[in-house]
């Protein structure tokens, strides 16, 4: 047995949203052996999704330390230039320029000295910039393939531009779980999984709504939940304008029709119908066997990302459900999707935890990080990114980079949350009506 099997394991988490840091936490847990003593710490990268203490609760993973940082903050903590001990396992849960950015930050801070693995990957249905996100990716020591379906795609892309495939490691979405649905609940529940920017339209949110309380008054004895992900002024993983929260204010609501929040698992766990269209919560379901429905009233079309259902057995409309239509989902899709309602789910990770443990015995320690995106093969393209994150081309700190060797102080800390009020402000009501005035 590898000795990384059985010692003291130390892994950070840097992610970017209440999503991704639920997907990085939970993903640096299974990754670990379960012998190991294992102590997480977490880091919230500065910006515009960076989650609240609500939505961190909401989540509900937890971790031994947990603190806000801007890039250089955190490339300064993985390069022992502060207290900070060394890591043995880094999970960058990150937008791909986020990723691209941080492994060139890597790599100038740590050179050819020790590092600790880097692993990296998708928080759920991988349907939109599938070359774009990959390369972003690439240079991690894993990227990680929530499914079969997924691994052969992400394969394909680096081969096809020559660069190394080995880090594609297929796994499965770590928040997969819970208990198998077994019959009807009483009251019979449906519940409308959200999402933030699927669609990205009034028209089109309003009809949803419209028909998700049209179905609660034409099914009295059903009781028929919207599932929210955030609160209005918070964000997410992408950006959501219109919250259903606005939009359902003056509606006349029947009385079994309710909007609620908190953990999708503990959702699941009364759901009887999940309707969505196209979020991951639907995997999430069908690997618990609920029935689901991925919506067609839009159409099928790739930026809603419900293509991604095609072959699944799952499409339907509101007509159809309004008439009693329960979708049967195809297994052989639901297989190659990593879903594993077959029971297989336990074993889904074991390669990774192979690939992982052999890295951090790997006699004389790791190479240096090793992105296909470099000055030399992007030159147009990736100086802009690490610019955002206040990196130079070689991926050093920028003079004035915002950086501090001890934690804001109380003045910062308040023009920090001011700032990213007046940002989601922006976002969410002056971004659409200067929209709206354009399009008149």
């Amino acid at each position: 047995m590898p000795a990384s099997a059985t010692k003291s394991l130390r892994v950070a988490v840097l992610a970017d949203s209440d999503t991704r840091w639920k997907w990085g936490a939970l993903t640096a847990q299974r990754l670990t052996p379960a012998a190991a003593e294992v102590r997480l710490d977490g880091y919230l990268l500065r910006g515009r999704a960076t989650p609240t203490a609500r939505q961190l609760k909401e989540v509900g993973v937890p971790a031994d330390s947990l603190r806000e940082v801007t890039a250089v903050e955190f490339l300064r903590a993985m390069t022992g230039e502060t207290e900070e001990p060394a890591y043995d396992i880094l999970v960058l849960s990150l937008v791909g320029g986020g990723v691209q950015a941080m492994l060139h930050g890597l790599r100038a801070a740590w050179g050819s000295g020790k590092r600790p693995v880097v692993v990296t990957g998708y928080v759920g249905v991988v349907y939109e910039k599938l070359a774009d996100g990959l390369l972003l990716r690439h240079g991690a020591d894993l990227v990680l393939a929530n499914s079969r379906h997924d691994a052969d795609r992400f394969r394909a892309v680096y081969e096809g531009v020559g660069a190394d495939a080995s880090s594609v490691t297929e796994v499965a979405l770590p928040f997969l779980g819970g208990t198998p649905y077994t019959g009807e609940h009483e009251p019979y529940t449906v519940v409308f999984a959200a999402q933030p920017s699927v669609p990205d339209n009034r028209r089109d949110r309003t009809y949803l709504l419209d028909r998700l309380i049209d179905h609660a008054r034409k099914h009295p004895e059903r009781e028929v939940l919207l599932k929210l992900r955030s609160k209005p002024g918070e964000h997410t993983t992408h950006i959501e304008e219109l919250p259903y929260q606005k939009l359902a204010q003056g509606k006349d609501l029947p009385a079994n029709f309710r909007l609620v929040y908190g953990h999708m698992g503990e959702v699941l766990d009364r759901t009887d119908l999940l309707v969505t269209v196209s979020s991951t919560a639907a995997l999430e379901a069908l690997h618990r066997r609920i029935p689901t429905a991925v919506l067609t009233d839009l159409g099928i079309r790739e930026v809603l990302g419900n293509h991604h259902f095609t072959g699944s057995g799952c499409l339907a409309s509101w007509e159809q459900l309004d008439a009693g239509h329960r979708p049967v989902p195809d297994e052989e899709w639901v297989a190659r999707q990593g879903v594993a309602a077959d029971g297989s789910y336990d074993t889904a990770f074991d390669t990774a935890r192979e690939r992982i443990a052999k890295l951090l015995d790997r006699p004389g320690g790791l190479p240096p990080l090793n992105p296909y995106y470099t000055p030399e093969t992007a030159p147009g393209y990736l100086p802009g990114i690490l610019a955002r994150h206040h990196l130079g081309p070689d991926g050093a700190p920028l003079p004035g980079a915002p950086a501090a060797d001890k934690a804001p102080g109380p003045v910062r800390q308040i023009v920090r949350r001011a700032a990213r009020g007046a940002y989601r402000h922006g976002v969410q009501r002056v971004a659409p009506v200067i929209r709206r005035m354009g399009e008149l």
